[in-house]
């Protein structure tokens, strides 16, 4: 077991050893996904010495910050795996690209565990506000590349694809003044843009990759909306 007197010193090793293991597994697909199993050292490698007692790398605060993240995976892929079930089993369904299914609960899993995670350690209203706008960055900048060079349409789509992002950016400065509000715009937020992209009533996609952008997209605006909705009165707040 790791002393506690050097138990920051570990956790920042841990933590930078885990990254790095699950950007090389996954940068090493390329060559064969068997290298993903590198990934999956990164992500669970860490929780399973501390379950066995091997890793005391975490105060109190943070096992439990943890933890709750672990059930609120739990929570999400069980949704979906009752939902995936009842979709398939209720009439003549045909699901494209079945493999990917493992994909689809991968993502949920640790995507679910990544937000809730966060949320956590930074609290309701500082953990909406980051995860807002770092995702209102990403996508920003994924709409941008995805209209210059050999993906050019002209400047319309250039100017008008951006604005997807504003309801991040919107969203994540009005979270540290007024969280419920807030809470309230981004699941109208993410009830808009399920209808503007006709999320699992396109055709022209497998519902698995609707099922990944639904995730990806509105994954933040939801997890961020029930953080803040959550929040007790006693919980201090940023105002």
């Amino acid at each position: 077991m790791i002393p506690s007197e050097s138990a920051a010193t570990w956790r920042s090793r841990t933590s930078l050893l885990a990254t790095i293991l699950m950007i090389v597994g996954f940068l090493l697909t390329g060559i064969s996904w068997w290298f993903l199993l590198i990934s999956a050292v990164g992500a669970f490698g860490p929780g399973i010495l501390r379950e066995l007692g091997w890793l005391d790398d975490k105060d109190e605060f943070q096992l439990q910050a943890i933890y709750r993240a672990g059930y609120h995976a739990y929570i999400a892929a069980g949704l979906m795996a009752f939902v995936l079930v009842a979709y398939i089993r209720s009439g003549e369904r045909q699901i494209d690209h079945p493999q990917e299914l493992a994909t689809l609960f991968l993502i949920t899993l640790c995507f679910t565990w990544f937000l809730s995670s966060l949320i956590g350690y930074w609290g309701p209203q500082k953990g909406a506000f980051r995860i807002l706008l770092t995702f209102g960055s990403l996508w920003l900048g994924f709409a941008v590349l995805s209209n210059i060079g050999n993906e050019w349409r002209g400047w319309t789509p250039l100017l008008l694809h951006p604005l997807l992002s504003l309801p991040f950016f919107a969203a994540a400065w009005l979270a540290l003044v007024r969280p419920k509000i807030t809470a309230g715009l981004l699941f109208l937020a993410a009830a808009f843009f399920f209808q503007f992209f006709g999320m699992f009533q396109r055709d022209n996609l497998s519902i698995i990759n609707q099922g990944v952008t639904f995730i990806l997209f509105l994954g933040p605006l939801l997890a961020c909306g029930l953080a803040l909705l959550a929040m007790k009165k006693s919980e201090p707040t940023d105002e």
